[in-house]
């Protein structure tokens, strides 16, 4: 068996909010999952030389979320009351890509996301294009979900129900 690479087209995004309708699921585009570690630079003492480079703070960028804009949205309400009416409330969200069986084989776990910025695409006549809604989120950080374990936890559930060998593991969500 040959482990090919992921696509990039399977996944789900879920909000922790409420009211939801299975359009707030559903998203084209994804971007912005990606942390950059600052270096702090210390100047070695009595060694003019040298220069230590230490990991510092992380920076994670912003969260763009793109769809085909619907009548009815939870996640558009959420973030058009952010933005219009200055009402604020931060939700953690999960994204997942999902495989060919839509189990998810690697997920994050988005922390305290906000809105900051909400677009609607260009208003066309002579084109026939489907409108677009772009959310661009903040947020504090993300956790990367431990999926082996996870995997293992389904395979010694699976050998514990045929009478077989049983193994152990946990998942923990900051």
């Amino acid at each position: 068996m040959f482990d090919y690479p992921f696509t990039g087209f399977h996944f789900l995004v879920v909000f922790e909010i409420f009211p939801q309708v299975p359009n707030d699921a559903r998203f084209q585009d994804v971007t912005g999952l990606s942390v950059d570690v600052n270096l702090d630079t210390y100047n070695e003492g009595g060694e003019n030389r040298f220069v230590h480079r230490l990991p510092g703070r992380s920076k994670y960028s912003d969260l763009v979320l793109k769809r085909g804009m619907t009548l009815v949205s939870g996640v558009t309400a959420w973030c058009q009351d952010s933005i219009e009416n200055f009402n604020y409330q931060p939700t953690n969200m999960l994204i997942s890509l999902l495989n060919e069986q839509h189990l998810p084989v690697s997920s994050w776990y988005i922390v305290n996301a906000i809105p900051i910025k909400y677009d609607i695409s260009g208003l066309n006549a002579e084109q026939g294009q489907i409108v677009i809604e772009s959310m661009t989120l903040r947020y504090e950080y993300y956790k990367s979900l431990n999926l082996s374990a996870a995997v293992s936890a389904g395979i010694g559930a699976v050998a514990s129900l045929l009478g077989g060998a049983s193994a152990t593991a946990s998942i923990s969500v900051p």
